[in-house]
């Protein structure tokens, strides 16, 4: 991964992930499937001017659904990065 802007697709914008901005200052994206910690918190750093203290990832499996009547399919995996930002970043969080 080279291009910052294939590295993270979008934030993810859920009740949680509000929950966590607000209490521990942990942003949530949507990131590229390969894309591993170290690209993630560059990516951050460089995108958005703010120092990364931590990353966490999960891998989501597709949810299984209807295609037509009578076959079902599956939506596409996805990974997930939970970033936290340093103590003096928390301005930040108040822009997105």
């Amino acid at each position: 991964m080279k291009v910052l802007f294939d590295v993270i697709k979008r934030p993810s914008l859920t009740e949680k992930s509000n929950l966590l901005q607000e209490i521990h200052g942990t942003i949530v994206f949507k990131v590229h499937p390969k894309a591993n910690k170290i690209e993630i918190k560059r990516a951050v750093e460089e995108l958005f001017n703010v120092k990364v203290q931590n990353v966490r990832t999960a891998m989501l499996h597709g949810k299984k659904r209807r295609v037509g009547i009578k076959s079902t399919g599956f939506t596409s995996n996805w990974k997930k990065a939970y970033v936290t930002l340093s103590e003096g970043e928390i301005n930040f969080l108040d822009e997105l």
